[in-house]
């Protein structure tokens, strides 16, 4: 697999931002490149019965679809969780193909490129925060940079004990 590359093609702000992004996302692709159905399947950490390698990326991508369609846009939030099951989007990548779960994660990637691209930084979010505040989409980025990367951490965990390997 083909990796893309952290260092951005230019200098400014929007390209630096959306370039550690992409490369995030992209890390958590690799790390699960070859990993058969019922290893992505796998809770290998005592007491994180949810941390599995198909639910990060359900994750990653219901992350992605919150802070881009809900928080920025303001959108209705259709999400899979409810309040009886915040984290269901991690319960239900289970029972769904990792293949699926990375083709769409990679289709949504795309779109929210789009979205990136055809607004300022400075744009504030149509969905007031709890504090009252609106963030910006440079935020969205840098946020969901920091959660793509920390997860990536996790990743990275699952796989050394599933099968030994290690890499970026």
């Amino acid at each position: 697999m083909t990796r893309i590359s952290d260092l951005p093609p230019a200098w400014d702000e929007r390209t630096q931002l959306t370039t550690f992004l992409d490369y995030a996302r992209d890390t958590a692709c690799v790390k699960c490149a070859g990993v058969s159905a019922e290893d992505a399947r796998k809770a290998l950490l005592p007491g994180s019965p949810l941390m599995t390698m198909s639910g990060l990326i359900s994750h990653l991508r219901w992350v992605e679809y919150y802070w881009f369609q809900v928080v920025f846009l303001g959108e209705e939030d259709q999400g899979p969780w409810t309040e009886e099951d915040p984290d269901r989007e991690m319960r239900v990548a289970v029972d769904l193909p990792m293949e699926q779960l990375l083709d769409e994660y990679a289709a949504q990637s795309a779109r929210y490129r789009e979205l990136v691209a055809g607004n300022d930084l400075d744009s504030r979010a149509k969905r007031v925060r709890s504090d009252g505040r609106r963030v910006d989409l440079r935020w969205i980025l840098l946020h969901l940079t920091e959660e793509t990367a920390r997860h990536n951490g996790h990743l990275d965990i699952l796989r050394e004990m599933l099968d030994g390997t290690t890499g970026d």
